[in-house]
């Protein structure tokens, strides 16, 4: 069983630490080892100090190693990929500009499965087993093949301090995000009680089951047979003690549905888990969440915070859905939060009260829900106002000088706002290429790039890819993917119901929003590249032809007003078919860059409408806010140096710390506006590549 679940955790692992569709979820069988349960608690504390997931940050990169002619961009050969496909940033970016409905005449349509279709392929993710196990000995030679910072046009540093190592995320909890919300405040989580509401069943409901109904609901929410029924006598067979029973199971065990039987002329409720393969209930929509009516004083959507611990945000909807047995698109957010990380973030969902959300906080580890409120609209993505990290970065090596001049120039300087690692794949097929490919309307090296056997890789994808390589036959290739609700099994349905004539058909089954980020992935390599350029040509100045907003207009910055404007204000264009490009040499090197990849700068709208750019504005220089730090000694690697808004919560203070000790770490908070990538901050402070390439050349110790 230990063997078992380190195989499982470790397969976790990889997807929550180095990407993966952002969609994916585990079967029942694999959740309730996986650890979201709380009888494996323990085991996985326990497997958690090995400390297999750190990643030490050497090797500072000189200013030298990276000025004039000695950096210039390098493609990516086609043969150097990983295993899966990676799409997202830290917070979702909304699609950039408004898309013009007279766009093309020849414009083509999507052509989207039918409900029919999704049914079944939710049945399908319902029987998903096991994946293989990987070693990690395997993931470091896939890794051999991965992207480096140079590769995406990452090369420049706007501080001339000497850089220093330290160990980043060597603990998920050395990573903690705190949301910015609409109103500029930062969210916590600090109240976990239920809010009064007259429409809510009384908490003495309960009384009705016994100690001995109770234990088995327990067992049967538990997974301990996914196949069995509890069937409760009625012994006082009304209407009104009939639904005390309902409301009493469903409230006090999430995930379990209800319905009554009449045997051998008694009464019974039946109490079945939803996720069952024999399950009766069907899956509730946003238009027909729950059976019972919704008060109509009652806001329709209760928000709530969501503390959670290693989990992607995705999948913990994916978890919060299941047990509640409701679609995961009845959940709004404002953004995505980083996977290997300690989050709190905004949630709503329709129609499904605090009272039942509550009762998660019973059943499910490494989450927590709280601070609960019902309110009248949902939340949209790119509501929120930014983020606040707490970062440590351990066992650092700088000297007290170092880090106060490093800290003090990410205050008062800021660093370039690159678009970090994890939009291109860092471990996975470069999704710009997948995306320059979309715009090259060129569907057939689209697929192939998705899907072609990778060198390195190792696990359940590999005799897929293999099938894929020598078939061509989507169904044989899916036959061999026993999780298929990954992205390369999503691809590979849209071709077994499409064929592979009618590619733009097949790709589009996968969500929209999945399938602009390769798209978003190749806009935001463009500009990598164009900023660091600009930064080579121009240094921090600002100069006549750059670009400036006055409100969401980009003007260029004339030679009379130059001295009005600083490096903070500066925008580069995301390229797109409704933006405006520098006045200077720079626009010139945005023409070559396209054309060198095939495409016209001055028509970047596409026969697909969807995937028609309009581009976007990005400062190319951020300056945190909120910025602060300490430098803490302590000797023992697991000790805990971020108190958590669940520690607070509990009333756990944190350990105290050796001063003496033979450890120092950098501990770090700052703010920062949406869509920008806190490793780009800490690049800056530490003059070190991020990538997981060369985290990985650098450092071992997950190894052993």
């Amino acid at each position: 069983m230990l063997r078992f679940l380190s195989r499982v955790a470790f397969c976790s692992y990889r997807h929550l630490v180095f990407g993966g569709y952002s969609g994916i979820f585990f079967s029942s069988d694999t959740l309730q080892i996986a650890g979201y349960l709380k009888p494996f608690h323990r085991a996985l504390k326990a497997m958690e100090s090995i400390e297999m997931d750190s990643v030490s940050l050497k090797r500072p990169i000189s200013s030298k190693d990276l000025s004039g002619d000695s950096v210039k961009r390098q493609k990516v050969s086609d043969n150097l990929f990983s295993t899966e496909t990676s799409l997202k940033a830290q917070d979702v970016e909304p699609t950039s500009g408004i898309q013009n409905e007279n766009a093309l005449d020849r414009e083509l349509t999507l052509e989207v499965p039918g409900e029919k279709n999704e049914e079944d392929f939710e049945k399908d993710e319902l029987l998903d087993g096991e994946t293989e196990e990987e070693s990690p000995e395997s993931f470091a030679d896939m890794m051999k093949h991965g992207l480096t910072e140079i590769d995406v046009g990452i090369t420049k540093f706007v501080s001339t301090h000497e850089g220093f190592s330290g160990i980043l995320k060597e603990r998920y909890s050395d990573f903690v995000v705190n949301e910015i919300g609409k109103e500029g405040k930062i969210l916590h989580l600090n109240d976990v009680s239920v809010p009064a509401d007259e429409e809510d069943p009384s908490e003495d409901i309960y009384s009705v089951l016994s100690p001995d109904d109770k234990k088995r609901l327990e067992d049967l929410q538990l997974f301990k047979n996914r196949e069995d029924n509890v069937a409760i006598e009625v012994v006082e067979d009304t209407k009104e003690k009939r639904t005390l029973i309902h409301q009493a199971v469903k409230g006090l065990f999430p995930g379990i549905e209800t319905k009554t039987e009449e045997r051998e002329g008694k009464k019974y409720i039946i109490a079945y888990h939803a996720a069952g393969k024999k399950a009766l209930s069907k899956v509730r929509s946003p238009t027909d969440p729950r059976k019972h009516s919704w008060p109509k004083a009652r806001g329709s959507y209760c928000h709530f915070v969501l503390y959670k611990e290693n989990k992607d945000t995705m999948d913990a909807i994916n978890v919060l859905s299941k047990f509640l047995r409701i679609k995961p698109n009845i959940f709004s957010y404002m953004g995505t939060k980083d996977k290997r990380a300690i989050t709190v973030q905004e949630i709503a969902v329709l129609k499904i009260t605090a009272q039942r959300l509550a009762h998660l906080n019973k059943c499910l580890m490494n989450f927590k829900l709280g601070n609960f409120t019902y309110q009248k609209n949902p939340l949209k993505l790119g509501e929120l106002q930014g983020n606040h990290f707490t970062v440590v970065l351990r066992n650092i090596t700088g000297t007290s000088e170092q880090v106060v001049q490093a800290m003090t120039s990410l205050r008062d300087i800021g660093f370039i706002n690159y678009y970090g690692m994890q939009r291109f794949g860092t471990t996975a097929v470069p999704t710009y290429q997948v995306g320059r490919a979309i715009l090259q309307s060129n569907w057939n090296e689209m697929v192939d790039l998705i899907l072609k056997p990778r060198p390195g890789e190792k696990g359940y994808l590999v005799q897929c890819r293999e099938e894929w390589a020598k078939t061509k036959d989507p169904e044989a290739a899916l036959k061999k993917l026993p999780v298929k609700r990954c992205l390369e099994g999503q691809l590979l349905r849209g071709l077994a119901m499409y064929g592979l004539k009618n590619i733009v058909s097949a790709f589009g089954i996968i969500p929209r929003n999945n399938r602009l980020m390769y798209i978003h992935s190749y806009q935001s390599y463009v500009w990598n590249n164009m900023v660091s350029k600009r930064i080579e040509e121009f240094g921090l100045k600002v100069v006549p032809g750059d670009l400036v907003l006055k409100g969401d207009t980009a003007v260029q910055v004339e030679e009379g007003n130059v001295d009005n404007y600083t490096i903070n204000d500066i925008v580069m264009p995301l390229p797109g078919f409704d933006v405006i490009y520098p006045k200077h040499k720079i626009a010139a090197a945005y023409e070559e860059i396209l054309a060198a990849d095939n495409l016209d700068i001055k028509n970047m709208r596409h026969r697909v409408k969807d995937y028609s750019l309009s581009g976007a504005y990005r400062k190319i220089v951020i300056c945190p806010q909120d910025v602060s730090w300490e430098v803490v000694s302590y000797d023992d690697p697991k000790i805990p140096l971020v108190q958590t808004d669940l520690d607070k919560l509990e009333g756990k203070a944190l350990p105290e710390y050796n001063k003496e000790g033979k450890y120092r770490a950098l501990k770090m908070e700052f703010s920062l506006p949406p869509s920008t990538y806190a490793t780009m901050a800490i690049r800056e402070v530490l003059k070190m590549d991020t990538s997981i390439k060369n985290q990985t050349q650098l450092n071992t110790v997950w190894l052993r």
